[in-house]
């Protein structure tokens, strides 16, 4: 028990994980960032990416989040995500969809605000297509 940490991840719809891990990493704004048992207290933002969660059984479970916010203490590890998704639950068509909706709209640029929106939903949509590619990977 001295060597885990306490890890929840929670987002608008509710509760998507909750259990004991090694090791988590996250996407925080700055950068990814790595979290033990024992981590320094932080508190920071994150921005749309994969969280991974190393449990004590040694299986690493993945997770979207398209942003949120993540606080960490020595023993507790809380990510407060705006969406969050079981890599496993992610839809690949929809995915699809966003990536080329955002392509298209890109294409048009009409203002700065939509060309923002769209850059947004194709990162999103990039960050979803890729966790589903390493999960594959995973899987074989």
């Amino acid at each position: 028990m001295a060597n885990t940490i306490h890890v929840d991840i929670v987002s608008a719809e509710g509760e998507i994980f909750s259990g004991t891990a090694t090791m988590v990493f996250a996407p925080a704004i700055e950068g990814d960032i790595g979290i033990a048992a024992r981590h320094a207290p932080l508190l920071t933002t994150l921005r749309a990416g994969e969280v991974r969660v190393q449990t004590e059984a040694g299986e690493e479970q993945l997770f979207y989040v398209g942003g949120g916010a993540i606080e960490v203490q020595p023993h507790l590890v809380t990510v407060l995500a705006d969406t969050a998704l079981r890599a496993h639950d992610i839809d690949e068509a929809a995915a699809l969809t966003a990536k080329q909706r955002a392509e298209e709209s890109l294409k048009d640029k009409v203002g700065a605000m939509e060309v923002a929106e769209a850059q947004a939903e194709l990162a999103r949509a990039a960050v979803q297509l890729r966790l589903l590619e390493k999960l594959r990977k995973l899987r074989k």
